[in-house]
């Protein structure tokens, strides 16, 4: 949206996953405008719905200043999630500039994606009633098709037993197709399959079902979602705006192998490294693209969602950064169905639509004076197949891993990051140490026929172009360790929360993983009490502390396997009280759990494994619940007694055991 480099604005990385250095601080400059900051400017309405996931965590909640909310940075509407995965059917969800709940529930036919087009419209519908002529400007960023794979079951079945051939096969037939329709040059190669995605028929048969399944709710999310897309298109030719509006479809990154090698039914385990069985993933194998599900397919479907190129998102070689791109455009574009193969990047979409706008890159937004515009126009290969490419230098660097496209060919190095080098390759091999491999891409699109050997003048030469633009881009320090990134919770020894705050996402909460903790809960009971305490997580993995029959309780979700109960054995008395939680650690990921009312003791139970990392994406509450209740058969908010609750105090105590790597991959994957 900026026209710029993510180094050059400060998005190095995800937002999660940030450090101090220029390129890498999540701080995304006013200096460097959005495209929906110039529009605004230019007599357009502009919304945005969906994924956003450029904000800092810690500026996500609701005290938090808006400036790098959507609303911040030029929209004039939002509707969607801040972070960068949710689910699909329990949503975090912010409407403009405050958390809202989804309007419907599951059971009565919820989904994010369907929700998301009925705002868009009601956007469009909106403006229009203010201002009949005036142009919108929409960014639509649905959470598909990212983790978790949800879709509902109608979309979902026309696809069983499509993908029992196996990701080989299946993978074949893609690239046929791609061939035959001139997607990919005819004398294209298809990459190798590499050692560590196994070859389908090695698998047994149940793994084989399992991973067949998973695929099958993945399609049935894609064409779920291009259903939504629809409705938006049928309304732009309801009101006579189709032929007018430049439609522009992408994806972000390639296809995600952040479902490992088996996939997942909850990923969450991911996040946390425990392996699922798949005895017990067959047997929820019908509750896959469901509410109860959280769920992602192995990383062979990544490797076939990527053919014919090698690897996947997070990495730079083709599979993870080249992607589909759809320009459609009746009233501009006179060669329908047009096939393109000039070379062009993300960046160069601002310029391009400011280019058939007729709009100038302000030298100033709001008195804040612009930095250049890094990205060229395509537009004049719109009707032009044979036009010159005009995008001839670019660098790439994600996570350690680099590459140098110039003039049709492509230097690129694969470097791996700790905890995910699934390739056997060492991470903390010094990074003058990779091999760097050399391709001219622009005669082998699959990088398929490595030249570094037979041309090192040239590989140098493309080597010395990526330092060069590395400097120029902020690039630098180069850095595939996690360290502290990311972790900018203000660590106290005693937080205070009172009931109703908007809930807190993990940067901000308090760290109970792997540590002891106190949380004392101020009421005044009117003779019976009822509901949340506070809580942290959701389904698939939390805990809470909660109030239910007027006794108090706490619970543990292991990753949605266990839960373990503590309940007090007396009621809670009338009047004021502090109702007090206790939880004392007894080895790494275990501990004891004492319940008080005041300084009389009223229960305890052993918690004998905790959740190692990560919750999941859900935040922390104080008097409610929210989507996918952490509390089995208890459905949000579940809001405390009324007046009842006048303080949480949280009290954790030393210092909680960490493990840098592994919370950088489970940041990682929500990306």
């Amino acid at each position: 949206m900026t026209g710029r480099n993510h180094h050059s604005v400060g998005m190095a990385r995800i937002a999660d996953r940030t450090s101090g250095f220029p390129g890498y601080n999540a701080e995304m400059s006013h200096e460097d405008g959005m495209i929906s900051e110039i529009l605004v400017r230019n007599g357009y309405s502009t919304f945005c719905v969906g994924k956003w996931h450029l904000t800092p965590p810690h500026e996500q909640q609701m005290g938090a200043r808006r400036w790098r909310w959507p609303l911040g940075r030029g929209f004039e509407r939002y509707y969607g999630f801040l972070g960068g995965e949710t689910d699909q059917y329990y949503p975090d969800l912010v409407f403009d500039n405050h958390e809202v709940e989804p309007p419907r529930s599951p059971d009565e036919g919820y989904h994010l994606t369907e929700d998301m087009a009925d705002k868009a419209l009601l956007f469009i519908n909106d403006a229009r009633t203010a201002h009949p002529t005036k142009p919108f400007f929409l960014w639509f960023a649905p959470g598909a098709c990212h983790a978790p794979h949800q879709a509902p079951a109608s979309f979902i079945e026309p696809y069983r037993g499509q993908f029992d051939k196996g990701w080989d096969a299946w993978r074949d037939e893609v690239f046929a197709r791609q061939v035959k329709s001139g997607l990919m040059p005819s004398d294209t190669v298809l990459s190798e399959r590499p050692h560590w995605v196994p070859e389908w028929n090695s698998l047994s048969a149940d793994e084989r079902r399992l991973y067949a399944r998973m695929m099958e709710v993945y399609a049935g999310f894609l064409t779920h979602t291009d259903a939504q897309v629809g409705r938006i298109v049928d309304h732009l030719k309801t009101i006579g705006e189709f032929d007018n509006t430049i439609f522009v479809v992408m994806s972000d990154n390639g296809a995600s192998a952040e479902g490992g090698p088996k996939g997942s039914y909850n990923e969450v385990f991911f996040f946390n490294f425990v392996p699922e069985s798949l005895e017990e993933n067959l047997k929820r194998i019908d509750l896959l693209g469901t509410p109860d599900a959280h769920n992602h397919y192995p990383w062979g479907w990544a490797w076939a969602g990527n053919t014919p190129f090698k690897r996947w998102k997070r990495e730079t070689h083709e599979g993870g950064v080249t992607d589909p791109l759809i320009v459609h455009w009746p009233k501009g574009i006179t060669d329908r169905g047009g096939i393109r193969h000039q070379y062009a990047h993300a960046i160069d979409l601002m310029p391009t639509l400011l280019d058939v706008l007729k709009i100038e890159p302000p030298m100033e937004i709001a008195g804040v004076k612009q930095n250049p515009i890094e990205g060229v126009s395509f537009a004049h290969a719109f009707n032009d197949g044979g036009a010159a490419t005009k995008h001839l230098t670019q660098y790439f660097e994600m996570m350690g891993s680099r590459a140098m496209y110039h003039d049709g060919w492509k230097a690129v190095v694969f470097h791996p990051m700790p905890a995910v080098a699934y390739d056997g390759s060492d991470p903390n091999l010094p990074f003058d140490k990779d091999q760097w491999e050399l391709y001219n891409v622009a005669n082998d699109r699959s990088e398929s026929n490595d030249l570094a050997a037979s041309r090192q003048d040239k590989l140098k030469e493309m080597i010395a172009l990526w330092w060069k633009e590395a400097e120029s881009h902020r690039v630098l320090p180069l850095n595939n360790q996690p360290g502290k990134f990311g972790d900018r919770r203000h660590h106290r020894e005693r937080y205070v929360y009172r009931p109703g705050i908007g809930s807190l996402p993990r940067a901000v909460a308090p760290n109970l993983h792997n540590r002891g903790f106190r949380i004392i809960a101020e009421v005044d009971s009117p003779g019976s009490v009822n509901g949340a305490i506070c809580a942290h997580g959701s389904a698939s993995a939390g805990y809470a502390i909660y109030v239910r029959d007027n006794r108090l309780h706490y619970l543990h979700n292991f990753l949605g396997l266990q839960r373990f109960v503590a309940a007090a054995n007396v009621p809670v008395p009338r009047g004021k009280h502090q109702l007090i939680v206790d939880f004392t650690m007894t080895g790494r990921f275990k501990g004891n759990v004492e319940l008080f009312y005041d300084d009389l003791p009223v229960g305890s139970a052993e918690i004998p494994i905790t959740v190692p990392f990560f919750y999941g994406t859900a935040g922390f509450t104080v008097g409610y619940l929210r989507g996918h209740s952490v509390i089995e058969h208890e459905h949000a908010p579940f809001a405390f007694t009324p007046g009842a609750l006048i303080t949480v105090t949280v009290e954790p105590e030393g210092q909680t055991w960490r493990d840098p790597a592994r919370e950088d991959r489970a940041a990682r994957a929500t990306q």
